[in-house]
């Protein structure tokens, strides 16, 4: 049909033209109907034919589909990956492996959904997420979690509040402080009223909150003091905001998620292992 004889089209496959009529009867009693009309001599396509033709040759576009896709499945594994992350990290460590992850498989789509934590690990044990970042405090039956990055608290104040004339805080400057404290679930917020019972301080909370995006903003607006993820910081530092170091060891600790009984696919490994690199340089 390409080459407009039997001849030629055998010279092209390398096969001889008896070869290549033999082949045309064979497929045309196969399929019920005639490919062309033999006319002195000559083979012209029939109306079937040229219908027939047209199908072939989608098929033959969709192989070349084929090819391409297993290209890139080869090269970069899945040709999208989607993430869920606690907020603490979606505005610092996930945006800077997501920015080097990128550079390298720009044709991948990326998803990306800041959640709670119990959320994170519901969208991953569900497989609909590929990867996950949570809080330590989640329950991880269902899916598959190892330790991510532990990060060291520190202590978010109004700019000019009389605590930022110190280096470093201690549990007893906090007591009779407005406090602006994490959730009671928290695992931080756990270590911390363990620290400030043994000290003998007694914050005084204000508010309840699961994110510490939150306590910076509520410390920003000049509500109070908190125990704060210090990376979360960034954007409000200089923003009548500062922080200080906290001298008792309460850490933020996170978790690294994983679909179970599933291996992870060459392109969630590659940003995995981005993320490692983030987090080592962060912490």
């Amino acid at each position: 049909m390409t080459n407009g004889t039997a001849s030629r089209a055998g010279e092209v496959l390398r096969v001889s033209q008896p070869a290549v009529s033999k082949a045309i009867q064979e497929l045309e009693r196969i399929i019920g109907f005639a490919l062309f009309d033999r006319i002195k001599g000559r083979m012209l396509p029939t109306a079937e034919g040229r219908l027939f033709f047209r199908e072939v040759s989608g098929a033959f576009s969709g192989l070349v589909h084929l090819r391409s896709a297993a290209a890139r499945i080869r090269d970069f594994g899945s040709g999208e990956i989607r993430i869920a992350s606690l907020s603490a990290l979606s505005t610092n460590i996930v945006p800077k492996a997501l920015r080097a992850f990128h550079a390298r498989h720009p044709d991948v789509a990326i998803t990306l959904q800041a959640r709670m934590s119990s959320v994170v690990k519901d969208l991953v044990a569900g497989g609909q997420f590929d990867v996950g970042l949570a809080a330590d405090e989640i329950d991880v039956a269902g899916v598959e979690s190892r330790p991510f990055a532990q990060y060291r608290a520190a202590v978010a104040m109004p700019s000019g509040h009389r605590l930022a004339e110190r280096q470093m805080i201690e549990p007893k400057d906090l007591d009779g402080q407005t406090f602006i404290a994490l959730s009671p679930e928290d695992t931080t917020r756990r270590q911390a009223d363990l620290v400030f019972a043994e000290h003998g301080a007694k914050p005084k909370i204000v508010l309840e909150t699961p994110y510490s995006t939150t306590i910076c903003a509520m410390v920003q607006s000049g509500l109070g003091v908190g125990l704060i993820h210090p990376l979360t910081a960034d954007p409000y530092l200089g923003q009548a905001l500062v922080t200080r170091p906290f001298s008792a060891p309460v850490h933020f600790r996170t978790l690294l998620l994983l679909p179970p009984d599933r291996r992870p696919s060459r392109i969630v490994a590659g940003f995995i292992e981005e993320l490692m690199r983030q987090s080592r340089f962060e912490d």
